[in-house]
């Protein structure tokens, strides 16, 4: 059986290295060397490193019995990529669903449903912000007024993510070059150095720290 798995997280390198200790022949596919440094190397893995177009992808689903959907949850394009993809090669496509965190019950907890939602909350607040949404959205929270001064922002410590963030004007003292997920000591303190009055976050589930987030910003006042 030969299988590809579109992964970078951790679901997607437990699958992999599963599926292959049943003696599947595994493809992972991540897109940026971080990914595939996470993947490791393991007998019946191969690791393709590099962002894919459908077209690409198509070509990398050419043989294939099985494809499996490991990315973010909130990677929306790249699954859509994949589905199509999956649809064009006529390779029977899986998605692993990461579950939700709770926050229903989180006291000062903000719900929106998209970026857009979260920058015009923001516009109407004054103090400091603590971003863990990563570098993809920089651009769209850029838009809050004095954004250099009240941004702080936590992404992934690799070239292109800081370049945007620096392109874009955050200041280098506003920019945590860490990789998660992080725990929630770990968290508060963050939140405390940088006198966060609002942490934002995407539902990014129990294996994306999304529950340490909530509790850290409780214990703060964030």
């Amino acid at each position: 059986m030969r299988a590809v798995v579109f992964s970078g997280t951790t679901e997607g390198r437990v699958f992999s290295k599963q599926l292959a200790a049943l003696g599947a022949e595994v493809l992972v596919s991540v897109a940026t060397p971080l990914g595939a440094e996470e993947q490791g190397e393991r007998s019946g893995i191969t690791v393709h490193c590099g962002r894919l177009t459908p077209e690409e992808m198509t070509a990398l689903l050419q043989g294939a019995d099985l494809c499996v959907d490991a990315t973010h949850p909130y990677a929306t394009v790249v699954t859509a990529n994949i589905r199509q993809a999956c649809a064009a090669v006529g390779v029977p496509y899986r998605r692993i669903q990461r579950r939700r965190g709770r926050y229903e019950d989180q006291v000062g907890c903000i719900a929106v449903h998209s970026v857009g939602e979260a920058v015009e909350v923001l516009n109407h607040t004054t103090g400091p912000i603590f971003l863990t949404t990563g570098s993809k959205d920089l651009d769209s929270f850029a838009q809050i007024p004095d954004y250099a001064q009240r941004i702080y922002a936590r992404i992934l410590p690799v070239r292109p993510s800081l370049d945007r963030a620096l392109d874009l004007g955050y200041l280098p003292a506003h920019v945590i070059c860490m990789q998660g997920p992080f725990t929630t000591e770990l968290n508060a303190a963050m939140f405390r150095q940088t006198g966060a009055h609002y942490v934002v976050t995407k539902n990014s589930g129990h294996t994306g720290g999304f529950q340490e987030k909530l509790e850290a910003a409780r214990q703060t006042g964030a």
